[in-house]
This record gives structure tokens, C-alpha cells and sequence, in this order.
């Protein structure tokens, strides 16, 4: 530097003021400014965000509760309605006759010291089972907008009940479904997949012909076979007292068959990186295999896990939607998009058609499907670095 002139010091000093002005891009960055570009997929992440909102928060939005049944002739029926604007309030059925739900809860805590304590909340006799977050969503409902209700947007089922209502309250089982047995499937399979991929030779080969073994075997009955056994009376009253549901019987049998595919992508991965310098430095500086998988091997597998579980996440619900259609999934009095479908097949009649039991299921279901493979699918590319120039 001392052997320079004048001119090369001040030029190589520029060149070195213009290189620190330049700050590298990391890849998250890098991929999010790539998807923000991805129009479909930014459009789709955010119906996403706002439909998963919409499920979340449900209970405290102004709509008829999705078990109450307005059976009978007269004003009250409301079987079959077509989309309407016709008003709606919640009322709870009484022997002197209906009453609105917030006078009903008012009577029932003024005098809850003297009441039978066998009586049920009125609450619980619009909506049943309602946890602890829902109940008290339904309590912050009614004290801001009381008894009134949304008007039938999306029609009456065969029993009266709301359609637009059940749809929301179906999205909430049908979306946590696919997340639940998603991530599931992805701790499983992450996992396995990793250690056979790390450990290679027999390890591997023995852990992935068990993976071969349970593709070869037809999941579906063996998820109908242990529904169905598990359903039988007295197992369920026996798991009930466990606090286990159907529901979570769901979960666990879903997760346990769809980490297979994820077990084979996450060792092709892992046996393409095992070798590669970052992973023989950790070894030389004494890192055990564990942290090795851990710490080193799983992180870079982020970006690939992320977008297979975008692109399972669709096959999961369809799964469950077919399962309920099935009468094997989502017990009643809970709901879901596959239930709601079953019930429009059974109103189906060549005399009249009952189009909105069928439409709304099916284009809840479809655009959510839609949704979440486009955001898989721009998610994919925008974690690819080989797409960065495309």
C-alpha cells in the first residue's frame, strides 16, 4: 500500500467508501421481496390470513348460532330458505314461548342463587360445547351487538340452521384440522427422514423399507377401521374419560399417515448436504451427531419443509372433508365443510333444487384448496435461490 501514488491510494479509498455502502441481502429478505411480485400468491396469503382471522374469531362475530334448529310451521320455520335479508335474533326456546337470548341470560344470573342448579346456561342451549376462548368471544357478541344477528346470507339448511353460520364455524374444524395433523406430520417426518438420511448404510436402509411397508398399506381403511372401532360405545366412553375426543383420534391417525412423503423429501435433502464442508467443519470441531442434525442439517431444510407442508395442508382437509362426508369424521353437534357437503347431497331432490346447501360448502372448500397452493406454490419459488433471476 506504501509502494502506491496518490491517485490509486484516493481510488482504491472510493472503492472501498462504495463497497461499504453496499449491504448484502439475506435470503429471507431476498425471498420475500421475490414473493411480494407473485401476485397470486400475495393475494392468496391474504384470504388466507383473513379467512383464518374470520374462523379464529368466529364466536364473536354477529351470526345465528350453527346448532340452533327453527323447525315448525308458521313465522318461525326457517327450513330451506333461500339467501335472504329476512331479520334474525337469537332467542332461546321457552315453555311460555321464545325469548331473546341476552333477557333470557339476565333472568337466568338474577336468579341463578334460587334456580335449580341443574338448569342449563341459556347459552349453552344456542351454542353447545363451547370452551372457555368461545364463550367468552359469545359474551363479548352479545354485549355489542346484542340479539341481532346477520340475515341468512347464505340460506337454511333442513333443519333451519344458518348455512353462512355453520360455514364459519366449519372453516374453524376443517382448518385446524389441516394445521394440527400438518404439523404433526411434519415433526414425525422431519425427524425420520433426517436420521435416516444422516445415518445412512443400514440405518437407513432399514428405516426407509419400514416407510416402503406402510406406503403398500391402504390407509384409508385403516383409518375407517380404527374410527369406527374407536367410535364402538364403550371405547369411547372409556377414551372420553381421558378427555379424548374423536377429533383428536383424527389428528393423531391423519399426522401418522401423511409423514411418509415428508420422511423420503426430508432424506433426499439431508444425504445431499451431509457431505458438504459447513457439516465436516461442525464435525472437526467436535459437534455430536444430534447437534449436527440439529443445529446444522434441519435449518437448511427450513425452506423445503415450509413449502411441502403448504402443499399438504389442501390433501389434509380434502381428507377430512371426505372422511365427514363419510359420517366418519367430525362428530355433530360440532360441524365442518365435509358434514355441511353431506348435508346439501342429502337435500339434494329431482323436484327442487336446494343449490346453496351444495354452492357455499363446495366454494368455501375449493377457493381455500385454490388459495393454499398458489401461496405453496409462490412460496416454492421464492425460496428457490436457482429462481432469483427469473
Amino acid at each position: 500500500m506504501h509502494d502506491l501514488s496518490s491517485n490509486e491510494r484516493a481510488r482504491y479509498a472510493e472503492m472501498l467508501r462504495e463497497a461499504s455502502l453496499i449491504q448484502g441481502t439475506s435470503l429471507g429478505r431476498d425471498a420475500w421481496q421475490r414473493m411480494r411480485k407473485n401476485r397470486a400468491a400475495m393475494a392468496s396469503a391474504a384470504f388466507l390470513a383473513v379467512f383464518a382471522w374470520l374462523a379464529l374469531f368466529t364466536p364473536g362475530l354477529p351470526l345465528a348460532s350453527p346448532q340452533k334448529q327453527y323447525l315448525g310451521g308458521g313465522e318461525k320455520s326457517r327450513q330451506l330458505m333461500r339467501p335472504n335479508l329476512r331479520r334474525l335474533v337469537l332467542e332461546v326456546d321457552d315453555p311460555a314461548g321464545a325469548m331473546p337470548l341476552t333477557a333470557a341470560i339476565r333472568s337466568f344470573e338474577e336468579s341463578k342463587n334460587d334456580a335449580d342448579p341443574t338448569l342449563i346456561h341459556p347459552m349453552e342451549r344456542v351454542w353447545y360445547q363451547l370452551n372457555t376462548f368461545d364463550r367468552a368471544l359469545v359474551r363479548c357478541r352479545l354485549r355489542v351487538f346484542g340479539d341481532w344477528c346477520l340475515p341468512s346470507l347464505c340460506g337454511t339448511d333442513h333443519l333451519g340452521r344458518d348455512v353462512l353460520s355453520r360455514l364459519l364455524w366449519g372453516a374453524r374444524v376443517s382448518l385446524s384440522v389441516g394445521l394440527i395433523a400438518g404439523l404433526v406430520s411434519l415433526v414425525i417426518g422431519v425427524l425420520f427422514g433426517a436420521i435416516a438420511g444422516y445415518c445412512g448404510g443400514l440405518v437407513d436402509a432399514i428405516m426407509m423399507r419400514f416407510v416402503d411397508v406402510l406406503s403398500a398399506i391402504p390407509f384409508i381403511f385403516v383409518v375407517i377401521f380404527a374410527i369406527t372401532v374407536l367410535g364402538e360405545e364403550s371405547i369411547r366412553r372409556s377414551l372420553q374419560q381421558y378427555g379424548v375426543e374423536r377429533i383428536t383420534i383424527f389428528y393423531i391417525l391423519v399426522g401418522a399417515i401423511y409423514w411418509l412423503t415428508m420422511a423420503r423429501v426430508v432424506r433426499g435433502q439431508v444425504i445431499s448436504l451431509r457431505n458438504e464442508p459447513f457439516i465436516e467443519a461442525a464435525r472437526v470441531l467436535g459437534a455430536g451427531h444430534g447437534r449436527i442434525v440439529l443445529r446444522h442439517l434441519l435449518p437448511n431444510l427450513i425452506s423445503v419443509v415450509i413449502v411441502y407442508l403448504t402443499l399438504m395442508i389442501p390433501s389434509i382437509i380434502l381428507f377430512e372433508a371426505f372422511l365427514s362426508f363419510l359420517g366418519l369424521g367430525v362428530e355433530p353437534p360440532q360441524v365442518s365443510w365435509g358434514i355441511l357437503a353431506n348435508d346439501g347431497t342429502q337435500a339434494i331432490s329431482p323436484i327442487r333444487s336446494y343449490w346453496w346447501l351444495v354452492a357455499f360448502p363446495g366454494l368455501a372448500l375449493s377457493s381455500t384448496l385454490l388459495a393454499l397452493n398458489f401461496f405453496g406454490d409462490g412460496l416454492r419459488d421464492a425460496l428457490d435461490p436457482r429462481l432469483r433471476h427469473h
